[in-house]
Formats: structure tokens, C-alpha cells, sequence
């Protein structure tokens, strides 16, 4: 865990106004209140020199010195500006924890952590018995939520050993069966391809010669999978690659050495059906087995007929769905019309079509399955629905052109699943909670389903009106994540961080020493997941205050390169949110791409991640209208 701020402010609330004026019980606290006016407090005066000897002449009378401060006090100190921006009431929360889910994931690095059978849970909360916890003649009283536990000794010793301080970190493997065994090389790519008549588009490219020829969307995607059936072959030859195509039909070709099963007409609008029809297709070779025949299906494909998108999306996460960790890459460039998820039909409304794919996005994150989205620059598929696949998933939302193609799809099938079927539960004292989630309670559940390399996700958390003055009687507050998932292999880990963070209230907050990395990724996630969401004004307010502290951030301190990076982050979502102007509009394939990307935002830790995000804001749309 990694928190924005060193303490946790107290007196935040979301009107950006103290809840409380309860501070800390400091015998020096009228000097603190003094430090929130907008001059520090003078310093007291100097005692008076000696009298001039009555000898010696008057000096002479300067009518200048009539202005002049009395020499018996010092000049004024200047005022000090982190002090006089603290009067300042932002509307920004910086009470912002960040986790690291992907590194957390990765049991690559964490050889050296303690392994423990299982932990001793509160009856009450969950919360886990950790170094932050004391254990008083069998009795464990939470530190989360006060319930008295009973507690064996010997256990209490076990997990709390001689680990008492401020941070712990645990690993729990539990026993393993031969049941829970799963080959690595099991997983599957799924390559689900649009071959409707719009792929006949054509697009001119320059050859490595320097001459010019015009190619289609199709003859790129069959060169793209080309190139990656032969690097897949090279690098992980015991992987599983399907193909599943669709225009107004969805065929299945699954690795290429079977009868193709073929899904049409009534069948394209039946869920269950289409669901139980791809399971039921075996797909048993690796790639070292069937790449002739992929390559070969891969070169008779031919474009014609209407694009039936949601039936083969689905068809293909229920192919890949017997073996946790597959993905499904979905390659299109128009919108849905017929079937499961059509989004021309008069009839079908866009409430009906978030269902389907919300549903699908679900039901893909229980059975462990990706699924990213590639559409080409120049096309309108409504990418702004069909993106929530990814987004849910932990995919990836791309638009593409004949030339990128092939990289992003190489990219993308590349092995990087840590950890399926993970949970964060984040655990603080009753009296916290934590906004924008569905339920103002200390305790937060997140169904996280597939973490790849790199994953963070934010969350913004405060404190109650009604708990202030009893957070601060405490001075500390603790915080615990638990972090529960399954390894590549299927092996069950659930790993516990404890640590506890002091109180304070916001005028004692140095604005310079907030951690920038914590609060722009949590910017960007916020503000990207408010905009998807349709709540455009509350997405516009954020952003005008995180851009008014950033302002002030600026005054305090020289602004580090990585930091401006998140400034431009800001900038694009405001241009996105500003061009919406009414709530009828959607948001266009190229802004929904960004506002994507936002919500899966990180922190910038290499010149490659900065900038592939600045070629992305880059390349940002206003909206359109429905």
C-alpha cells in the first residue's frame, strides 16, 4: 500500500470544507490555529537597548526615519508560502491509498516472506490478527471494529511473533491437491476477427521499397496474425491458439483442425445456446501442432455481410473459458448489428445493450478470461460499450492502423497474466469510509478477476463527521489489505499488509510533500471512471480543483517532469468532459480510447510509459452525438 499523504486529514469533507474544527490536543494549539492566517504570528519583541549616554550628541533628525520600525523590534519575517497556502480549503481529498495489485500478484518476488497456514480472522470484520494487534489474556479486541475475539495464545504468537511495530507483510498458502494443478501452457488465445463487408475498406501504405499499394482492413489483420501465429510458435510453442470469425454468422475454427461449427440466425440472439455450443468445441493441440492449419484458415478468410459481434465475442470467452488466464483479442470496425448486442435495431436500446455487455464482462472476469478491443482509426463501433469488455476484464482498448496492427496484436498475446480470480478487501477503523463506492463503510470489497503486470488500482477513503474527535483521541489509524488470488499454476495465496498512519487535520499539511504519483493515478482513474459513467458535472468539478492544487503544488515546489505528465492528463480529460454538452451524447471511439486508458492509468516509472501516454493524449476526439 502506498498512501498520498503521510498522515490521514481528519476534517476533510467532500465539500472541500472541514467537518470539524477538533484538532489535535497540543498545549501549543493556539499557535497552531495562528499558522492558518495569512501572515505567521510576529515574533515576540526584543528587550529595549541600553539608555544613550546623555553625553554624547543626538544623532541628527531625518524626516525618513518618521516610517522607520521601531528599533526595538525586528523587521517582518516574510511570510512563508507553504504555511500561507495551507488557508486554502481544497476540494481534492488526499486521503488516497494505491496498490500495487500487480506487483502484489507477483510470487516471482516475494521468495523471502513468511508463509502461514491461515489467519486468525475477526468474527465481526475479517479483519486479520496482525502486528498492529494485541492479544490480552485470550482476548483480541479488533482494532478495526472493537469486536472482542477470543484468541488461542499459541496462535496469537505465531501470527504476531516478534513483528509488533507499524507494518507487516504475510503471505498464507494453504495445502495444495493434485486436483488444484494446472500446466501453464494450458491457457488459450482467442483471436475473434470481423469479417463483415466493411473490412473490404481499403487504406495506402508505403512499402519497405518506397512504393505505394492500397491494402484492406482484412488483408491486415490476416497479415497481423500471421506474424503472431509465428512469434507465438517461437516463444510458447505448447500454447493454445483458437480463431473464431464472424460477419452475419460466427464461425468457430477453434486451432484450425476440426469441422468449423458455424452459429446463425435464430441461434445468434440465443445466450444460453451460443454459450453451450463453444464450450462443447475442443480445441486439444497446441500451437507446434496446429500453426498449418491456423495459417491456412487464417489466409481463406474473406470479407462480406453484417457484423455480429456480441454472439461471437461471447462465443469465443465460453471457448476460452476451461482455462483460467486465456484471453480473447476481438479485432472489428464497425458497430454490432444483428444479434446479442446489436446497437442498431430501432428496437434495441442502449440501456439493453450495456446489459449484455456487462453481463459478458462479468461472467468472463469468473471464469478468468481478458478480452481487449483493437478497432481501426476512422471507424465508429461504439467503442465506448464495447470497451467495457476490456475495461472490466483488465484488458486493453486500443484503436489501430494497418501499419500498428500487427505489433499491438503481438503485444497483447503476449504471456503477462500474474494472478486470476483476485479479491482486495481494504479494511480501515469504523468511522472511515470511502466515497464513490456503493457502500459508506470501513470495510471495501473489490472483485478484481485478472491482474497483469504492472495493475493499480486507487481508492479515496475519509473520515466520518461523527468520528473525528474519536480518530484523533487515537493519533493513529491502521489500515489493512487483504489480497486474495490464485497463481498461474492455480495455487491459492492470500496475502495481508497491515500498517497504521497518524492523524492530523488539513491545515497542518505540507501541500509540497504529497506524493503526486499516488494522487494523478488516482486523478485519472477517477475522473475517467465518472465520465463513462455519465456523471460529466461531478467528473468537471473534480478536475477543476485538481487542477487549482496542482496550481499551488507549483508555487511551493519546481514541478518534476513525471509530475507534468499528470498535469496533461488532467488537461485531456477536461477537453474530453468539455466537449460534452448534453447528456444524449456518447463519446466518440477516439476520446472513449483515452478515457479508457485513463481509467487503467499507473504510475509513470519509465520514458516508454510516459510516452506512450503522451502519444495517447496526443490523439484524443471531442464527442458526437447519438
Amino acid at each position: 500500500m502506498e498512501f498520498a499523504c503521510s498522515h490521514v486529514v481528519c476534517n476533510w469533507g467532500p465539500d472541500g470544507e472541514d467537518v470539524s474544527e477538533v484538532g489535535p490536543d497540543y498545549e501549543n494549539r493556539a499557535l497552531l490555529k495562528q499558522q492558518t492566517d495569512p501572515l505567521p504570528p510576529p515574533l515576540p519583541p526584543r528587550r529595549f537597548r541600553k539608555p544613550r549616554p546623555t553625553s554624547l550628541p543626538n544623532p541628527p533628525f531625518l524626516t525618513s526615519q518618521l516610517s522607520v520600525t521601531p528599533l526595538s523590534l525586528p523587521p517582518p519575517v516574510p511570510p512563508r508560502l507553504d504555511l500561507l497556502e495551507q488557508d486554502n480549503r481544497f476540494k481534492v481529498n488526499i486521503n488516497v491509498v494505491s496498490l500495487g495489485v500487480g506487483k502484489l500478484a507477483d510470487m516471482s518476488q516475494d521468495a523471502g516472506l513468511e508463509n502461514f497456514q491461515s489467519p486468525v480472522i475477526c468474527g465481526k470484520c475479517s479483519a486479520a490478527l496482525s502486528c498492529l494487534s494485541s492479544v490480552w489474556k485470550k482476548l483480541w479486541v479488533c482494532e478495526f471494529c472493537g469486536y472482542e475475539n477470543g484468541v488461542d495464545e499459541s496462535l496469537a504468537q505465531v501470527c504476531i511473533g516478534q513483528r509488533a511495530g507499524v507494518r507487516s507483510d504475510d503471505l498464507y498458502l494453504p495445502g495444495k491437491s493434485e486436483d488444484d494443478y494446472q500446466n501453464l501452457e494450458d491457457t488459450m488465445v482467442v483471436f475473434c476477427v470481423d469479417i463483415s463487408g466493411s473490412m473490404t475498406v481499403t487504406t495506402e501504405v508505403t512499402t519497405g521499397s518506397g512504393s505505394t499499394m492500397h491494402i484492406s482492413r482484412l488483408e491486415g489483420i490476416q497479415d497481423a496474425l500471421q506474424r503472431t501465429l509465428t512469434f507465438t510458435l517461437q516463444q510458447t510453442p505448447h500454447r493454445r491458439v483458437a480463431l473464431v470469425t464472424f460477419n452475419d454468422e460466427v464461425v468457430i475454427y477453434g486451432d484450425g483442425t476440426r469441422t468449423p461449427l458455424t452459429i446463425r440466425d435464430w441461434a445468434l440472439v440465443d445466450y444460453e445456446h451460443i454459450w453451450k455450443q463453444a464450450v462443447g468445441y475442443s480445441v486439444p493441440h497446441c500451437i507446434a501442432e496446429t500453426y498449418q492449419h491456423l495459417t491456412q484458415r487464417v489466409k481463406e478468410l474473406r470479407e462480406n455481410g453484417a457484423t455480429a459481434l456480441g454472439p461471437a465475442t461471447l462465443a469465443s470467452v465460453a471457448l476460452a473459458s476451461k482455462y483460467p488466464g486465456s484471453k480473447v483479442i476481438l479485432c472489428t470496425d464497425g458497430r454490432a448489428n444483428i444479434g446479442l448486442g446489436d446497437m442498431e435495431q430501432a428496437q434495441s436500446s442502449s440501456a439493453d445493450n450495456s446489459y449484455f455487455y456487462r453481463e459478458l464482462a462479468l461472467q468472463a472476469v469468473q471464469k478468468g478470461v481478458i478480452i481487449s478491443v483493437m478497432s481501426f482509426k476512422g471507424t465508429d463501433c461504439r467503442l465506448a460499450d464495447i470497451g467495457r469488455l476490456a475495461d472490466v476484464t483488465g484488458g486493453r482498448v486500443n484503436i489501430v492502423s494497418i501499419g500498428t496492427v500487427a505489433t499491438e496484436i503481438q503485444s497483447i498475446s503476449e504471456d503477462n497474466v500474474l494472478a486470476t480470480s483476485v479479491t482486495a478487501t481494504l479494511l480501515a477503523p469504523d468511522g472511515v469510509y470511502f466515497p464513490y463506492e456503493d457502500e459508506h463503510n470501513h470495510k471495501l470489497v473489490r472483485e478484481i478477476g485478472n491482474v497483469t503486470k504492472g495493475l493499480e488500482i486507487t481508492f479515496e477513503f475519509a473520515v466520518k463527521p461523527d468520528y473525528v474527535e474519536f480518530c484523533f483521541q487515537r493519533n493513529t489509524l491502521p489500515f489493512q489489505l487483504q489480497l486474495s488470488f490464485k497463481t498461474r499454476d492455480q495455487q491459492k495465496v492470500t496475502r495481508i499488509i497491515t500498517e497504521q498512519r497518524p492523524v492530523t487535520i488539513g491545515s497542518q499539511i505540507l501541500l509540497g510533500r504529497l506524493n503526486m504519483a499516488v494522487l494523478g493515478v488516482y486523478w485519472a482513474q477517477l475522473c475517467a471512471g465518472l465520465t463513462v459513467e455519465g456523471r460529466v458535472k461531478e467528473a468537471r468539478r473534480q478536475l477543476a480543483a485538481q487542477q487549482d492544487l496542482l496550481r499551488h503544488i507549483s508555487k511551493l515546489r519546481p514541478i518534476q517532469k513525471e509530475e507534468s505528465i499528470y498535469g496533461n492528463w488532467m488537461e485531456t480529460m477536461t477537453t474530453i468532459c468539455g466537449d460534452i454538452t448534453t447528456e444524449s451524447q456518447v463519446l466518440s471511439d477516439e476520446a472513449a480510447e483515452v478515457v479508457y486508458q485513463m481509467k487503467r492509468a499507473s504510475s509513470i516509472s519509465s520514458k516508454s510509459t510516459a510516452g506512450r501516454q503522451k502519444k495517447t493524449i496526443a490523439r484524443k476526439k471531442p464527442m458526437e452525438a447519438m
